[in-house]
């Protein structure tokens, strides 16, 4: 009998796609600042809080032949809802080293920014609730980043700007 489609044995002989192998090789705290500034200057009458959260990402080939370090980089502003005086500022670039293998060219950059983030983002959180208790204020549970969402308004961001201005005399 000879290997046919037929009978399968073909198409058991066919290569197999490529499989993602994504391995983090380090975390760490690339720099991080918390500023306690109810502390400092004090804030008068019932704090109660409003929290922005800005995010941005970065990702930087190694020397290393698919490593690659993503950097999560938090700007999180803590202000009275009422007057709007700070109460604390924390900034955080938070990174991760990983090595990639079998991601196709073109969609590296997408795996990249959104698949490497997710894995790291529960140390960030962590990290971030553990420095606003230990600052003096509830710790804050951040809500879970959609790094999807984020890469396609950047996306959308870029082609904005990139855009030709059309104007009609």
């Amino acid at each position: 009998m000879t290997d046919t489609p037929e009978n399968g044995a073909a198409a058991a002989a066919a290569p197999a796609a490529a499989q993602i192998n994504n391995r983090v090789l380090a975390q760490y705290i690339r720099d991080m600042s918390f500023e306690n500034i109810l502390a400092q200057k004090g804030v008068t009458g019932d704090a109660q809080p409003e929290i922005q959260v800005q995010v941005n990402l970065d990702a930087r080939k190694r020397k290393a032949e698919n490593q690659f370090e993503i950097i999560t980089k938090l700007n999180i502003t803590s202000k009275t809802k009422e007057k709007g005086e700070p109460l604390f500022v924390l900034e955080i670039e938070y990174a991760g080293v990983f090595q990639v293998e079998g991601v196709p060219e073109d969609q590296m950059h997408p795996y990249l920014l959104i698949e490497c983030p997710r894995i790291t983002f529960p140390f960030l959180r962590r990290i971030v609730s553990d420095v606003t208790r230990d600052g003096g204020f509830p710790p804050l549970n951040l809500e879970t980043i959609d790094f999807l969402a984020l890469y396609r308004s950047e996306l959308a961001r870029r082609a904005e700007v990139e855009k030709p201005n059309d104007t009609v005399n």
